[in-house]
């Protein structure tokens, strides 16, 4: 496997989609923050998800998950999944995505790359082990983010 990609700025500046569930139900939602590394020896994505949004619960309840990246042009829509719940739109039927199942999760057809990731960690990130200004700027009175790693087990 190889990817070659601006690590620093996929997330932050290109975003990316984040699906986790399976074709009969999931949940799609952008993110922004992220990273791509190696631990336990694997080639692996990390993803952080405030417990409170609706991807969460299929993040805890599937085994894979996928990061999807998109051009520019894909920019409003994204915005858009970053912006509306899966509890009170129905995502999958905007115009411009076509769903597609691999390995037992989903992403779209229109992603230029898609990470498909095998979880391998889950951890909340608790804002009494930050610095003061990070907690204060990121998680006063907003829900908490878990911390997920899953292994990068095929690039489509």
């Amino acid at each position: 496997m190889n990817l070659e990609t601006d690590v620093f700025g996929v997330f932050d500046k290109k975003w990316a989609l984040l699906t986790a569930g399976d074709k009969d139900k999931f949940n799609t939602m952008t993110v922004s923050w992220g990273g791509l590394g190696t631990i336990w020896g694997k080639p692996v994505a990390t993803v952080y998800v405030r417990t409170s949004r609706y991807t969460h619960e299929f993040m805890d309840n599937g085994e894979y998950f996928t990061v999807s990246f998109y051009p520019e042009t894909y920019r409003q829509l994204l915005l858009t999944l970053g912006s509306k719940s899966g509890r009170d739109i129905d995502k999958m039927n905007l115009p411009k995505l076509t769903a597609k199942e691999v390995c037992n999760t989903v992403t779209f057809d229109q992603a230029e790359k898609t990470l498909v990731c095998r979880k391998l960690f889950k951890q909340k990130l608790d804002p009494s082990n930050m610095l003061p200004e990070i907690a204060e700027q990121f998680y006063k009175g907003d829900a908490e983010h878990d911390m997920y790693i899953g292994e990068v087990v095929e690039i489509l």
